[in-house]
């Protein structure tokens, strides 16, 4: 026997499942012989006791073991491998395919020319991994083309570094920028901004990059199919010319390639000319001559790509309601990775299978949801959240009248800490929760008293950015949301150094994180799927946006600006809310089961799954009207202070203190204060008279 679990790698957690198993097997048997079905609260304890690091472990291990870039034929096997878990486990399974534009590198080059007359040609490919089937560092969306020039220094490539530049006297016109990420802006935006400056090209590094790996990624500006922006992609339906003008604009106007922070030191250290400014010194990682440039070195820069027509698929598995099966609650999670997609984002997706296997095991035990629960498996989300946003372009009548909420994770597991980002009516129930989970890295702790500890207090982020697949379900459809990671960042981003090895040797050896995660995500969707009310709170929702109104304030202060219609909307938004929990307290207390109760909780459900959506407004944010949550979503510019009100937000960055501004400000309040008003009539279920 033990030599039989030696080859099996059976862990003492393993057996102790088993047991586990076979107790809660007995004592359901017991249950039924006695005609008193099994409670909630037997299948959420069942689904915590029916952890195992072990069967995350094994299907990370199987999701990784080749790159499985979107639209190749690795890919697909990871879309059938997550197919036939989801058939094995009896789920009804299903599969949606839309044929997409994707992009894709032929052949890139950075060649450095020294004033000594010598050549280098930096090296491209990160150190071992040549001829291992993963993709070479590239942009993708990226135009083609060449460009010859001296390297200047930009930092973030923020409006305010340019302006920093300018006042050393540094022209960038002409120059090869060379920008480090972050400062808060994406990709696109740091190449549009060079290029509105007249840079030729733009080389991006990452500073503490792991054993010089190239972090990957998209430079195209919005979500979904750029050849089908509005509607889903499907097969044999309409697409857009890839030269129309629609189509152009969501790509770059100038040439981009991600490097390792090696080659960007051999490029720094040889500039001159001004010095940098001291705050960029500072805050730099790695080597440099402390110089600006341009030059004088020369580079000469190629980049070869093609934009292509590929089929992506969404994997789909159903458990449907046993009451209100015309409800859903949607746990996503995007399959397709850069590389090898250790941490992005296939600790998700073993996460997603694991809640599958123990779903099928709840369901053994005679579980079925009051609700219908759908678990799926986005592809194409590193494109631009392609496989999600096509979905619910195609499914926007259904999700808006039925969609219950939308929980994500996209990296489950990236290092230390809990880090959960949510709309606010999740905070209270989020935070039940995590008192029923224990903490992965300090025994005898929950993860509420850890998460808590770390952070002298409840700390839950919201959901501006437009960063993983929760994105089309919240700003474009307003599907109550959440999205959930374990760890901040990570040194091995979208690089080919994403491996199970990195996993298991840095970022969750024994997979206890996983677990955790894999034990907050189950449980929120068991209870919206179970609770016969809804459990969701507005107050905190009131409360953020009060908030955000006193930050706005003062940033408005002086300027003729009244915040008066958003404070007045917010305070109709808080006695509604106050007026739903009281309600929902006396329907709890309610135990009648007659057609008449359960009408007024459907009712109230409604009311609550509903008032989310009236965030939204119809001609959706100036510029970028596909988003059209005025609460939470995208500015224009990545610079603004504010991560909320983007309507606003925009507004200010255009300003320049003038009448006219003014006036554009004040609309955009208007607009915000008539989405929250449209929120508390929602809650409210009340037509105005």
């Amino acid at each position: 026997m033990l030599h039989l679990c030696s080859n099996l790698h059976f862990s003492i957690k393993t057996w102790s499942f088993l047991f586990i198993f076979f107790i809660l097997a007995f004592f359901t048997t017991l249950n039924y012989h006695h005609n008193s079905p099994p409670t909630s609260l037997f299948y959420f304890n069942t689904f915590i006791s029916s952890a195992t690091n072990y069967t995350l472990a094994t299907y990370l291990r199987h999701l990784t073991l080749h790159p499985h870039l979107a639209g190749t034929t690795p890919s697909l096997h990871t879309a059938l491998y997550v197919k036939s878990h989801f058939q094995s486990l009896n789920l009804q399974t299903h599969v949606t395919n839309y044929t997409v534009l994707l992009s894709y590198p032929l052949f890139s080059s950075v060649i450095l020319h020294f004033p000594n007359g010598s050549v280098l040609s930096l090296a491209l490919d990160e150190p071992g991994f040549s001829s291992s089937g993963v993709v070479k560092p590239y942009h993708a969306y990226s135009p083609s083309g060449s460009a010859y020039g001296k390297p200047c220094f930009l930092n973030y490539g923020r409006k305010k570094d340019y302006i920093a530049l300018g006042a050393n006297g540094v022209k960038v016109k002409g120059c090869v920028g060379i920008v480090r990420r972050g400062g808060g802006l994406s990709r696109n935006e740091m190449v549009e901004k060079a290029a509105a400056r007249g840079v030729e090209a733009v080389l991006m590094f990452t500073e503490g990059e792991f054993e010089g790996g190239v972090e990957r990624g998209t430079v195209m500006s919005g979500l979904g199919d750029p050849l089908s922006p509005g509607w889903g992609g499907v097969e044999n339906g309409e697409k857009l010319r890839i030269d129309d003008p629609l189509v152009m604009q969501r790509f770059p106007s100038i040439h981009s390639l991600p490097i390792s922070m090696k080659s960007a030191e051999i490029i720094l250290k040889s500039l001159e000319g001004p010095e940098m400014p001291y705050e960029w010194r500072k805050s730099l990682r790695c080597s440099t001559s402390g110089r600006l440039g341009p030059g004088p070195i020369m580079i000469n820069f190629t980049y070869q790509g093609e934009k292509k027509m590929a089929t992506v698929h969404n994997v789909f598995a159903v458990i449907r309601g046993s009451q209100e099966p015309d409800r859903f609650v949607l746990l996503g999670n995007h399959r397709d990775a850069w590389t090898y997609g250790a941490v992005d984002p296939n600790s998700g997706t073993a996460a997603l299978l694991d809640i599958a296997r123990r779903y099928a095991l709840l369901m053994r035990l005679g579980w079925n949801p009051r609700r219908t629960i759908i678990l799926c498996s986005w592809d194409a989300e590193e494109f631009g959240m392609i496989g999600s946003t096509e979905w619910v372009e195609q499914n926007l009548v259904n999700l808006g009248s039925k969609s219950v909420a939308y929980l994500n994770v996209d990296c489950a597991v990236q290092g230390p800490g809990f880090f959960p980002s949510t709309t606010p009516q999740f905070d209270n129930l989020l935070t039940e929760i995590t008192k029923k989970v224990n903490d992965p890295d300090s025994e005898g702790m929950t993860l509420y008293e850890r998460w808590t500890a770390a952070n002298r207090g409840i700390k839950i982020q919201r959901l501006s950015g437009v960063d993983s697949d929760f994105a089309p379900f919240l700003h474009h459809a307003g599907v109550p949301s959440v999205d959930l990671y374990y760890g901040r960042d990570f040194p091995v981003y979208h690089t080919a150094f994403d491996s199970y090895n990195w996993m298991v040797n840095f970022g969750d050896p024994f997979f206890q994180r996983h677990v955790a995660v894999t034990g907050v995500w189950g449980l929120l969707a068991l209870r919206l799927a179970e609770d016969p009310i809804l459990p969701f709170n507005y107050l905190p929702y009131a409360a953020e946006l009060q908030d955000y109104t006193r930050i706005l304030s003062k940033l408005l202060e002086g300027r003729n600006i009244s915040l008066h219609p958003i404070t007045a909307a917010t305070q109709e938004l808080a006695a509604a809310a106050k007026e739903t929990l009281d309600e929902a307290k006396k329907l709890k207390e309610d135990k009648a089961t007659d057609e008449h109760t359960a009408l007024k909780r459907r009712i109230l459900n409604d009311r609550l799954m509903f008032a989310e959506r009236g965030f939204l407004d119809a001609e959706g944010l100036q510029g970028r009207p596909w988003f059209k949550h005025m609460v939470y979503g995208p500015r224009n510019d990545g610079e603004s202070e504010l991560d909320f009100f983007p309507g606003i937000a925009n507004a200010i960055s255009k300003s320049s203190g003038g009448g006219e501004q003014n006036a554009e400000i004040q609309h955009e309040i208007w607009r915000t204060a008539r989405a929250i008003q449209r929120a508390a009539h929602g809650l409210k279920g009340e037509l105005i008279t």
